[in-house]
């Protein structure tokens, strides 16, 4: 699971009391019409998450983790603290190139390249990418999810910064103490989109960054329909019917596991789809491509 955000598997929806406010729903039957949406300015500069069940909320892998096992809800900060402490502590054993100590942003984000669970979401500022993880392994109705980065700002909370200079506004957590004194305590309905300022091989391949919430217990985008502007969170379904010829098509963009995982993971995880791809002939359809015979 990295920058597009792969689930491998169904989570619950934890909170049901009805959503203040909604979000815009839009649903795509045909890749062309994935394409023709993002041709043009409407959604530059926004962040996506693809996911494989368009049925399924915005938790983090943290959430899912201590609901699946039932961890007391009065634990939660204590766990979550006491597995970053662990992590600190072991990881020199295993790395040499490892954050500064008090970076927690960076640590955190080390944890969710290696598969711990983090409150961390992982979205790509590529719809593309976010489509490949959205339909490689999709049986029915996909999803991408996207959120714009400015519109998260709240009149009580600062989330995004104009420029790479920083401010005591701020709340990010690329700003060292804030993860401790906002995030960690659960208690801020808030979400913020960034990344720390040292990116790993895989956040670079995927045009990775991070959506951090500020409350373990609701969604995401509960959390960005209530507490921010309107037009700050949209859900694209993806219908079963345009798979094949997105596959095909982002497959052609080089836009693979083997590319988006750089290693022998990667080029692993890369030979599902070459299940169903051949330069030669359909293995679907059985169709010879001309020019080609099927050997």
């Amino acid at each position: 699971m990295d920058a597009a955000g792969v689930i491998d598997y169904q989570p619950k929806t934890y909170d049901r009391t009805p959503m203040a406010n909604s979000y815009e729903k839009i649903e795509l039957g045909s890749w062309s019409d994935f394409k023709a949406l993002f041709d043009g300015n409407t959604y530059r500069s926004w962040a996506f998450r693809g996911q494989s069940d368009a049925s399924w909320p915005l938790y983090s892998s943290l959430t899912r983790y201590l609901e699946n096992f039932h961890v007391h809800q009065d634990n939660w900060v204590g766990q979550e603290r006491r597995i970053l402490r662990i992590f600190r502590r072991k990881a020199h054993l295993l790395g040499t190139q490892l954050p500064d100590n008090d970076d927690s942003f960076e640590w955190l984000a080390l944890m969710q390249h290696h598969g711990a669970p983090t409150r961390l979401l992982d979205f790509t500022w590529s719809p593309h990418v976010a489509a490949f993880f959205a339909l490689e392994r999709a049986t029915g109705s996909a999803a991408v999810w996207a959120i714009c980065p400015p519109k998260l700002s709240t009149e009580r909370f600062r989330t995004i910064r104009p420029s790479q200079e920083t401010d005591a506004e701020e709340i990010g957590p690329w700003i060292r103490g804030n993860y401790e004194r906002y995030f960690l305590p659960n208690q801020n309905k808030t979400v913020i989109i960034g990344e720390p300022h040292r990116m790993n091989q895989r956040l670079v391949a995927q045009s990775g960054t991070f959506v951090m919430p500020g409350v373990l217990n609701i969604s995401v985008e509960r959390i960005v329909a209530d507490q921010c502007s309107h037009g700050a969170i949209v859900k694209i379904v993806l219908l079963q019917s345009l798979r094949r010829d997105a596959m095909k098509e982002l497959y052609s963009m080089n836009i693979t596991n083997a590319t988006l995982f750089p290693g022998m993971d990667g080029l692993a995880r890369s030979l599902g789809f070459e299940l169903e791809f051949h330069w030669a002939f359909d293995p679907v359809t059985n169709e010879v491509y001309p020019g080609y015979r099927k050997d």
